[in-house]
C-alpha cells in the first residue's frame, strides 16, 4: 500500500497562516481593502516568506484577497451581487440537506434549536447572534448525514458571517427570529413542505445598514440576516 505523502513544513504553516488571516477576515477584524503585508504576517508567525506568499494564493482561492498591482495583497471587497449569490446557494444547499434531514429530527434536536433560537434572541451583539444562529441551522440540517454538503455549507455560513460583521460592526439590535420558531413548530407538527418554505425564504433575506469607512464615507452595506 502506497504510503501517504507528508505535508512540506511550509506547507503546514501556510495552512495555518491562510486559517488565521481568513477567521481574521470572516470576524471583520481584517475589513475590505486592508493590505496584507507580507513582511508583517512573515515576522508574526516567524516564517519566511515562502509559507506566507502561499497562504495568500489560498486566500485568493477563496475570494477571500486580491492581489491589485501596485497596491499589494488586499482583503477582498464584496458587493450586493456577491451576498445574493450566497444567499442564494445557501438556501439551495440548506433546503436539500433539511429534506434529507427530515427523517432522522428528533425531539431533542428541536428542543435544542429552540434554545439556540433564545440565545440569538438575547444576544447582546453581532457575534452572539452570529453564533447562535448558525447553531440553529446546523442542528436542522445536520441530520441528513451527508457531510460533503454540510461542509459546503459550513462555508456559506463562514461568508454569511463575514458579509454580518462587515455590516454591523456596532449599532446591533436585538431582534426576535419568528421565523426559527415558525421552521420549528412545522417540523413539531410534521408540515414539512411548511418549514421548507419558510427555511427557504428566512436564508435569501437580506439586511441593509449604513456603514461609514476609514475614510469618512457612508455607503450602503448588505448582510444575510437568516
Amino acid at each position: 500500500m502506497a504510503k501517504t505523502p507528508k505535508n512540506k513544513p511550509d506547507d503546514t504553516i501556510a495552512a495555518k497562516i491562510s486559517r488565521t488571516l481568513a477567521d481574521r477576515i470572516m470576524r471583520g477584524e481584517l475589513g475590505p481593502g486592508a493590505r496584507l503585508r507580507q513582511d508583517h504576517v512573515a515576522e508574526e508567525f516567524g516564517a519566511s516568506h515562502v509559507p506566507v506568499r502561499e497562504a495568500f494564493r489560498r486566500l485568493e482561492a477563496q475570494g477571500l484577497a486580491v492581489s491589485i498591482p501596485r497596491r499589494g495583497v488586499r482583503v477582498a471587497d464584496f458587493g450586493l451581487a456577491d451576498v445574493q449569490e450566497v444567499a442564494q446557494m445557501r438556501a439551495a444547499l440548506e433546503v436539500l440537506a433539511l429534506r434529507h434531514a427530515i427523517p432522522h429530527m428528533t425531539a431533542t434536536i428541536l428542543d435544542e434549536a429552540e434554545a439556540a433560537t433564545i440565545a440569538g434572541d438575547g444576544a447582546m451583539d453581532v457575534r452572539q447572534w452570529e453564533e447562535a444562529n448558525r447553531r440553529f441551522h446546523r442542528l436542522i440540517t445536520a441530520p441528513c448525514n451527508m457531510p460533503r454538503l454540510m461542509e459546503a455549507i459550513d462555508g456559506l455560513h463562514a461568508a454569511s458571517a463575514r458579509f454580518l460583521f462587515s455590516a454591523w460592526r456596532t449599532g446591533w439590535e436585538r431582534r426576535t427570529d419568528t421565523d426559527h420558531r415558525a421552521i420549528i413548530d412545522a417540523l413539531r407538527a410534521d408540515r414539512t413542505e411548511e418549514a421548507i418554505r419558510i427555511l427557504d425564504g428566512h436564508v435569501q433575506w437580506i439586511g441593509r445598514t449604513a456603514l461609514r469607512t476609514p475614510a469618512g464615507i457612508t455607503r450602503d452595506a448588505f448582510a444575510i440576516v437568516g
